[in-house]
């Protein structure tokens, strides 16, 4: 590996401890130190936040990472790409019954897991199932060759090596992105519905005229499984001065999730696989937007179909006002930062009110190579808004509606300044005499 790599190696020991793992680590370390990587080393006892949050890494590669242990706390609070070890081919109870979900979210931020024995990968898969590479360590091989440090180091360094190799290059196009910044910067959502999703009574007019009295520029109409009601917005906006709509549906796959193609010119039918769904997606030059990606309670992909389509996301919305808990906004950060993704964000707004709660601020654009390249310098921003009250106005418009979509709201009005006008209470017209 020609390139200098920053790696942190955290045992679940303290490091004066002799223990197998820590002689493992210790050997590991000191044949990648001896080809110029820097290593800092992390044990029981030690302070494991800031050594891990106060300076970028490469890798953190845990050990055992097993909860409760400093290899677990290390997952919890590393915002880099993580190789994890698994060891000794001995259950733990606490974490493979007692704490299993728990654990679970914490593998969950592995992005390479490998094992030292057959035994440990066959223990591992029945609890937590996943693809484990086996690294033997140094010694005498059931081949009968011997097995030195330097050989451990070179299959580490492959591991490492792929790992990297799928984040995304961050320099984009400079020179397009320099003809942009002479451009006016806009406002954007590129979350929202119309009642053209079967859960939503926004009718498209509303949308579009709300999204100007908010001062956006431009707005991706992002309907569930449908792109009716953004092409009818694109039409209408056409004639209308500094909006733009950008053709969207957020598209359910057979098994992996949501995932929204930006910049579509037809419909993509629900059910595809995930890899089917991204192909449409491409065939009508749009691009690969996934929403809300850590939020259990939608339909999202989980942490390892995430990695199995990494280098085919485009943009990663990394913060959405309607999660259940903003835990899961912030691992879309982690996420987004370790993989060099392009963050996004959309306000998911189901009711006019809602609609701009979240917005980046970029250049201006013209199509999706433009669009893409100015988000690299966006400003997301977010203003409040009591979501409570944004569901509340959700549940009202849509309770008891037909499945058919386009129901229209009786009397429907832009909404302005993010909460319905009230008529005056208490207060009577002058009588004219």
């Amino acid at each position: 590996m020609p390139q200098s790599l920053t790696i942190a190696q955290v045992s679940p020991h303290r490091r004066a401890t002799r223990k197998p793992v820590n002689e493992f680590v210790g050997r590991l370390s000191e044949e990648l130190a001896a080809r110029g990587h820097e290593i800092v080393r992390i044990g029981s006892a030690e302070p494991v936040k800031r050594p891990l949050t106060a300076r970028p890494f490469d890798i953190v590669h845990v050990h055992e990472p097993f909860a409760p242990s400093v290899s677990a706390a290390a997952l919890r609070h590393s915002l880099s790409l993580n190789v994890a070890t698994f060891h000794a081919p001995q259950e733990r109870v606490l974490s493979t019954q007692v704490a299993r979900p728990l654990v679970e979210i914490f593998f969950g931020r592995i992005d390479a897991r490998t094992v030292t024995s057959e035994a440990t990968a066959a223990l591992l898969e029945k609890y937590f199932p996943a693809t484990y590479e086996l690294v033997a360590p140094a010694g005498w091989t059931a081949t009968g060759g011997e097995r030195d440090w330097a050989a451990v180091a070179d299959d580490f360094e492959a591991v490492y090596g792929r790992v990297l190799a799928r984040r995304h290059d961050p320099t984009g196009d400079p020179k397009l992105r320099a003809e942009l910044a002479k451009r006016p910067l806009i406002e954007v959502d590129l979350h929202m519905h119309t009642d053209h999703s079967g859960d939503c009574a926004t009718p498209v007019e509303v949308l579009l005229q709300t999204a100007r009295d908010r001062g956006l520029g431009a707005i991706a109409i992002t309907d569930h499984n449908e792109v009716s009601g953004a092409l009818e917005a694109a039409a209408i906006a056409e004639s209308m001065d500094g909006l733009k709509v950008i053709v969207a549906e957020e598209v359910k796959t057979a098994e992996q999730g949501e995932v929204i193609g930006l910049f579509l010119e037809e419909k993509i039918p629900k059910g595809l696989t995930m890899a089917e769904t991204i192909a449409a997606i491409r065939e009508q030059g749009g691009l690969v937007y996934v929403p809300h990606p850590f939020d259990r309670f939608h339909s999202v992909p989980d942490y390892e179909h995430l990695l199995d389509m990494v280098e085919e996301i485009d943009l990663l919305e990394v913060f959405n006002p309607r999660v259940a808990l903003t835990a899961f906004n912030e691992e879309a950060v982690r996420f987004a930062g370790k993989y060099r993704i392009i963050p996004a964000a959309g306000s998911d707004s189901h009711v006019a009110q809602g609609l701009g709660s979240v917005r980046q601020r970029i250049h201006d654009f013209d199509g999706p190579a433009e669009f893409l390249e100015a988000m690299r310098d966006a400003d997301i921003t977010r203003k409040h808004k009591n979501l409570v009250y944004v569901q509340t106005l959700k549940f009202l418009q849509t309770t008891g509606r037909p499945k058919a979509p386009k129901r229209r709201v009786s009397n429907a009005k832009p909404a302005r300044g993010g909460r319905p006008r009230r008529p005056p209470t208490g207060r009577r017209s002058p009588s004219k005499s």
